[in-house]
């Protein structure tokens, strides 16, 4: 059993929980194609390699349990799965097949495969239901920039820790 899997009573407070997973922690592929993306920026930057994570959150209401993340797009059922965005990879011109493409969940009773391997989590955010149920209602208006680039002009690549921080100032 998933180690957030616990659940909000009516009329009880809300939760929003914060999980940081090793990249790649539930596919080989992953791991092994982010261990030499990171190996290639450290050369680049001259810098020693550092350790990747993904963050995700779990955020609880009196109507369900639910999995904010970013993921790839693995088929074309993503009301299965909460999808409430999609963005491409790498570059616009290839987000016409789907491995070019990521998708932003906000899934109700979804869950998140590898978190067992999470490190140093949960870290609870907020026991207040208003902020998490304000957290919820943004994550569709979240932009939809390529994964990978800095479209946005802050310093720093678009990925799933960008996609959980946009979401978590947006909520405040």
């Amino acid at each position: 059993m998933e180690r957030d899997a616990h659940r909000v009573e009516a009329g009880s407070t809300g939760s929003v929980d914060l999980y940081w997973i090793p990249l790649g922690a539930g596919a080989h592929v992953a791991r092994v194609s982010g261990k030499l993306f990171e190996a290639v920026s450290a050369l680049a930057q001259r810098r020693q390699r550092c350790d990747l994570y993904h963050s995700a959150l779990v955020v609880c209401v009196p109507e369900g349990r639910f999995v904010v993340e970013q993921t790839p797009v693995p088929d074309l059922h993503g009301e299965q799965r909460g999808v409430v965005a999609e963005g491409p990879v790498g570059t616009r011109y290839a987000a016409r097949f789907r491995v070019f493409r990521y998708e932003v969940r906000r899934w109700r009773e979804g869950m998140i495969p590898d978190i067992d391997d999470a490190i140093g989590s949960p870290v609870r955010l907020t026991d207040d239901l208003a902020q998490a149920r304000l957290l919820l209602e943004v994550v569709p208006s979240i932009p939809t920039p390529v994964w990978g680039r800095d479209e946005l002009g802050t310093g720093e690549m678009w990925n799933s820790n960008s996609i959980i921080a946009w979401v978590l100032a947006h909520s405040e």
